[in-house]
């Protein structure tokens, strides 16, 4: 089987030129048909998605010519540890990391649970479980040790292209105080947590917000790596 069948993929609408192209890898215990509902609310916006599980599928698509820039990597659990490896190399054709619910060598791993805490631990929502409780879902993943030589490698002081963070306020998986002191270092990370969120980020009932801030992100990038604002709060008031 080639990598091309293995990968999973939702692309923009007919007639719209893509904006963009995400390669998500998956964390623990997941499979790529939990990305779906992420993968078609993004290629809705035009920007193309694909799901990879294997080095040689990320390293394809980043340099595939027909992976629109820009290239963005969107890690989630220890996926994310992945993908800010990557990044921290240098990848070839990677202009920016999302990282989405990453572990710290600080987050404990949760005592064994079984199917119905590990789906509790992971979200709040009951369709992304649907999408998850199928074949290729490992329950108990999360209760699994992060290798240490992922963590090590994950060495976000080194890397150089733009970052969003997303991380749930409420996850017990990775929780929120450790992320913040893992980011500390990297003070050009965009750094978003989202309120009554668990450990799947990207798939909790607050989903359409991660979209959002996703697609802001990738709308900034599109613009200039400095990621100028489009968006401002501006200041309004009755004048004296």
């Amino acid at each position: 089987m080639t990598h091309a069948e293995t990968i999973h993929a939702w692309n923009e609408p007919e007639g719209i030129h893509p904006r963009g192209t995400l390669v998500v890898l998956p964390g623990r215990g997941e499979h790529p048909g939990a990305y779906e509902r992420f993968g078609r609310r993004l290629a809705t916006d035009a920007y193309r998605v694909r799901i990879a599980t294997e080095p040689g599928q990320v390293a394809e698509l980043l340099l595939d010519e027909a992976s629109d820039a820009p290239r963005v990597l969107v890690g989630a659990d220890t996926g994310a540890l992945w993908a800010a490896s990557l990044a921290a190399q240098g990848a070839p054709g990677l202009d920016a990391v999302i990282l989405a619910g990453l572990p710290t060598a600080q987050a404990a791993p949760p005592a064994g649970a079984d199917r119905e805490q590990d789906l509790a631990l992971r979200s709040a929502c009951p369709t992304y479980h649907g999408l998850l409780d199928r074949d290729g879902y490992r329950p108990g993943a999360l209760a699994e040790p992060v290798p240490h030589e992922l963590l090590s490698a994950a060495d976000l002081g080194a890397i150089t292209v733009p970052v969003l963070a997303l991380h749930g306020a409420d996850d017990t998986v990775s929780p929120l105080d450790a992320a913040r002191r893992a980011y500390a270092g990297l003070p050009g990370t965009r750094f978003v947590s989202l309120a009554d969120t668990r450990h799947d980020v990207l798939n909790d009932t607050s989903h359409r917000t991660a979209a959002a801030t996703v697609v802001l992100f990738l709308e900034r990038l599109r613009l200039s790596p400095a990621l100028p604002e489009i968006a401002r709060a501006e200041p309004h008031g009755s004048a004296a």
